[in-house]
């Protein structure tokens, strides 16, 4: 009976996805018995005239959109190096800082001068990652030790490139990037968060990335036995984190028309380690699935946009989350996990006991 009930999971595919997909669900009930109308979708008209799509589902889908970037990212260096990156956060500030400054240096702000700020956003936080890929995959120091460098000095980092100030922009594309492309009613970032999904899905379908990461994690001595540089891997990984660090903090960018070295994308790096545990994904590093990170971004924000649809004060909802997310991380626990199947073997056990004695009766 247990063996039949795995392998249908199997074969649906959403073994390790039960548990974020349950939890998801329990929240649509949950806001569909509170209030129906929590998921009607309206189409509003912004200040340009132009339509736009609102509601708070819609606020879900946007909101969650720098959150699901990263947890992409940290999904990586989870499975490679069985640890997390917790500088996510303040390297997104350094790189937002480069990004805006770049921008209002070159003055008149156009598709050229875009992307040649972005590309050295991009640089910016793919250098800081591999600082800290170095740290880790070379001098062997636990990630969340090595990354806790970053994390203590990076905004300060970002305070000297803005010049302790709170640079603005006001450009049209600065707002379509953030907002909404004119005629286009879905919010932008929803667009960035599905283009960062599909490259890392080719990187991964097309090549053998995912073996060597989950190999690497798994049993790093025996990768290198194998032919496979650990070294290399890490740093990979931390590359592509960095890129991903850097598109969350032009979108944070870009919403706002400014960067606030001390608000942006601040404790993003915890969302995103819980999102990779609501996933379904071992933080010890070795297999992963990214579509249960990316899902357990949505969750997160679901919750928060919940809770404050409920009235909860700002200040609170932290709390309300940890009570909620320790539920969930506690149900995709190793030592339930294994008590639901204790219970199903006992269970199983008495059913053929029962059978048998049933037969022998008869």
């Amino acid at each position: 009976m247990v063996k039949k009930t795995e392998g249908f999971w199997k074969r649906l595919g959403i073994g390790q996805l039960a548990i974020p997909l349950t939890a998801m669900a329990l929240l649509f009930l949950f806001n569909l018995i509170r209030d129906p109308g929590f998921f009607e979708v309206v189409v509003n008209t912004n200040n340009s005239g132009n339509p736009v799509l609102g509601g708070n589902l819609i606020s879900v889908i946007n909101s969650a959109s720098e959150l699901a970037i990263i947890s992409m990212g940290m999904t990586l260096v989870t499975a490679a190096c069985g640890g997390q990156d917790i500088s996510v956060g303040a390297v997104g500030a350094i790189s937002a800082s480069v990004f805006i400054k770049l921008l209002i240096g070159m003055g008149n702000i156009n598709a050229g001068t875009l992307i040649a700020a972005a590309l050295a956003c991009v640089a910016t936080a793919v250098a800081f990652m591999l600082f800290n890929g170095t740290l880790v995959s070379v001098f062997k120091i636990q990630p969340m030790i090595a990354t806790l460098i970053l994390y203590s000095c990076g905004r300060s980092i970002a305070y000297w490139i803005t010049g302790s100030a709170t640079p603005q922009v006001d450009s049209p594309i600065i707002t379509a990037i953030g907002m909404t492309i004119p005629g286009i009613p879905v919010p932008t970032p929803v667009f960035m968060v599905i283009l960062v999904g599909l490259i890392l899905a080719v990187i991964f379908k097309r090549t053998n990335t995912t073996l060597y990461t989950q190999s690497v994690g798994i049993n790093e001595r025996a990768a290198r036995l194998n032919g496979i540089s650990p070294v290399a891997v890490k740093m990979l990984t931390f590359g592509l984190l960095g890129m991903c660090v850097a598109v969350a903090s032009i979108i944070a960018t870009c919403r706002m028309s400014q960067v606030s070295h001390k608000t942006i994308l601040v404790d993003i790096e915890m969302d995103a380690i819980l999102a990779v545990a609501i996933g379904g994904n071992s933080l010890g590093g070795g297999k992963f699935r990214m579509s249960g990170s990316i899902l357990g971004a949505y969750i997160i924000t679901m919750l928060t946009v919940t809770l404050l649809a409920m009235g909860i004060n700002s200040v609170n909802i932290k709390a309300y989350k940890a009570v909620v997310i320790i539920i969930i991380v506690a149900a995709g626990s190793p030592a339930i996990k294994r008590w639901i199947a204790a219970w199903k073997r006992r269970k199983s056990a008495g059913e053929k006991d029962a059978a048998v004695k049933g037969g022998a009766a008869s």
